[in-house]
């Protein structure tokens, strides 16, 4: 009963990544400042899976983590979330790593 936990993480998972899905399906159009050739969402298969894999990853990890751990959950619950935001930013535009491009 313990391991429920996983499934609700799973399941909250797979609903924002229906999000995109429905975006590009339906051809919702998003204002974005940064490109002036298109508002569409476009993603593709790997997007999908790598935010998956993001989404589910940092979920379960903090869950694992907040199991061993009984004082600080918060730090490590923001602690995660900026490493997700990181990584995401990073992968999404290379936000750190183009300076000097």
């Amino acid at each position: 009963m313990q391991n429920k936990i996983f499934f609700w993480i799973a399941l909250t998972t797979a609903f924002l990544l229906l999000l995109p899905f429905l975006a590009m399906k339906f051809d919702w159009r998003f204002p974005d400042p940064g490109n002036s050739v298109s508002d569409k969402v476009v993603w593709t298969q790997s997007d999908f899976i790598i935010m998956g894999i993001l989404l589910f990853g940092s979920g379960s990890l903090y869950v694992l983590v907040a199991r061993r751990v009984s004082k600080h959950r918060l730090i490590i619950g923001i602690a995660l979330a900026l490493a997700f935001m990181w990584l995401w930013a990073e992968l999404a535009v290379g936000v750190f790593t183009n300076w000097g491009s």
